[in-house]
């Protein structure tokens, strides 16, 4: 077990994210505490390679010019601004998030030329109507919906037929030992990081804790079969330390 900087500190941060009814406005406070220097955070504590995985999200996602896509618990926008410039003026992106903080840094980035409409929302009741979107990308998101299932479900609802959702979070280690190192490993370097950078260990503590409570790529990839994806799947990334889960909305059956 590890010690806690602050006495108390992993207890709290497990009790406010494992009751479903509390988690939500939880998770949007520590978002609104760090949304200025967010960006910078992940830089630091992926080396940059974060940058270079969004990529690969889009390249699953198969976006193309005029296509209407969704990033859905957006923050700050990299995947909404960057899947901006591959639909075009033609197309439209939608960043939609709790955290109106996250999204105010988002739009400071945003050149006039990107379509990206920055909208409010709640994964559990997505305000969009059936059929909506040619994709739905989720850049570290999935761990922080209090109710995972019901969030998939309404992503496959928005989801044209043959639309997919593409889905980059953290992920555990297949091995035993390592699982137990990078978690460890986790506990460390988060807490220093948000000091650091935030004066907020409690910021980036959260991470290993939600990763603990999280199915992860293997349990993301059940559950989403279960609300009825299609060609679902999983790519592992740097030791399978992080994942990209994909699937896709069934579409009809061409006839004879």
């Amino acid at each position: 077990m590890h010690r806690d900087i602050e006495p108390g500190l992993t207890d709290r941060i497990r009790e406010e994210i494992s009751d479903p009814g509390r988690k939500p406005a939880y998770v949007h406070d520590l978002f609104s505490r760090i949304a200025g220097r967010y960006d910078l955070t992940n830089d630091v504590m992926s080396l940059g390679l974060h940058r270079r995985w969004k990529r690969k999200v889009l390249d699953l996602a198969d976006i193309r010019p005029g296509h209407t896509v969704l990033d859905l618990a957006a923050g700050t926008g990299d995947l909404a601004l960057s899947a901006a410039a591959r639909v075009g003026s033609a197309g439209l992106v939608v960043a939609g998030d709790l955290t109106v903080g996250m999204m105010r840094v988002g739009q400071e980035r945003q050149d006039s030329r990107d379509q990206v409409a920055w909208t409010g929302c709640d994964a559990h009741q997505l305000p969009y109507r059936d059929a909506t979107f040619d994709s739905v990308l989720i850049g570290y998101g999935l761990r922080n919906f209090a109710d995972l299932e019901a969030s998939l479900a309404e992503i496959l609802r928005c989801l044209r037929p043959g639309g997919s959702l593409v889905a980059l979070d953290f992920a555990k280690p297949r091995v035993a030992a390592l699982r137990r190192g990078y978690l460890a490993y986790l506990d460390g370097s988060t807490r220093l990081v948000g000091w650091l950078l935030h004066r907020d260990v409690e910021a980036y503590a959260y991470i290993p804790e939600s990763l603990r409570q999280y199915p992860a790529q293997q349990g993301v990839t059940e559950r989403m079969q279960r609300a009825g994806f299609v060609r679902c799947g999983y790519i592992e990334l740097l030791f399978g330390t992080m994942a990209i889960n994909f699937g896709q909305r069934e579409a009809p059956q061409n006839g004879p």
